[in-house]
């Protein structure tokens, strides 16, 4: 008479190959919410731009301060902190750097993005990929 069931070999290979596999896959995955992560800080960093052209239209030059556009100094869902350095009257840098111990912090490369904009000209930084481009 045989038995049915699985020999404890049979489980612990099994339980292996699912801890093998996940480790295989979390630094994908991790990967992809760092990833995801950055668009809060592109869409801050695109709507601060804008701000800053309305205002530029308005008064001829950009702000000095993220107030005057009526900008919040992190993103909404506060994995950034967002930044304004004024370089001139037609042109300034703005920066959304991953705050200390969030989701964000361990992005590497990408853990700052910025725009520098000069005479109604942007530059983003550091690259295209943390542009997610």
């Amino acid at each position: 008479m045989r038995r049915r069931g699985f020999t404890l070999v049979e489980l612990l290979v099994a339980s292996a190959v699912g801890v093998l596999l996940a480790t295989m896959a979390w630094p994908s995955y991790r990967g992809q919410l760092l990833r995801a992560g950055r668009a809060e800080a592109i869409e801050a960093l695109q709507r601060l731009q804008l701000a800053q052209e309305r205002h530029r239209e308005t008064f001829g030059r950009y702000a000095g301060e993220l107030a005057t556009v009526g900008f919040a100094a992190s993103t909404p869902g506060g994995r950034y902190r967002i930044e304004l350095e004024p370089t001139g009257a037609e042109s300034y840098q703005a920066f959304a750097v991953a705050r200390e111990g969030g989701p964000q912090d361990g992005d590497g490369a990408c853990r700052a993005l910025s725009v520098e904009v000069r005479q109604g000209f942007a530059t983003i930084g550091p690259d295209g990929r943390c542009w997610n481009r």
